[in-house]
């Protein structure tokens, strides 16, 4: 009963939110830094804000995975002002993790 509770408070907290964002396309992030047990957490919110008439674009980054697939492979990352300097070889290193891994986790 509590847990039924505690989703209608925050239904009631969102209320004000899916009235303002009803019919508008929202982008979010998923970070690369994110765990897979938030996953389906995540997943779920998205599927709600669907529901409710605000229309989610889902992005995500990495950088963690790419960073540590790197390094096994014995290749440097460079930063820049924070920013990873992409040459051809790390470019097919990140879009293998993407395309390949971290994709195919959220459409699990």
């Amino acid at each position: 009963m509590k847990n039924l509770i505690q989703k209608a408070k925050t239904l009631i907290e969102a209320l004000p939110y899916i009235e303002e964002f009803y019919g508008e396309t929202i982008v979010i992030k998923y970070g690369g830094s994110i765990g897979d047990d938030d996953l389906a957490e995540f997943a779920r919110d998205i599927v709600l804000m669907k529901f409710v008439g605000i229309h989610p674009v889902v992005i995500h980054g990495g950088g963690p995975q790419i960073g540590n697939h790197l390094k096994r492979l014995g290749m440097e990352s460079e930063f820049i002002a924070g920013l990873r300097v992409t040459d051809e070889a790390t470019m097919e290193v990140a879009e293998m993790v993407l395309v390949g891994k971290i994709n195919q986790k959220i459409i699990e």
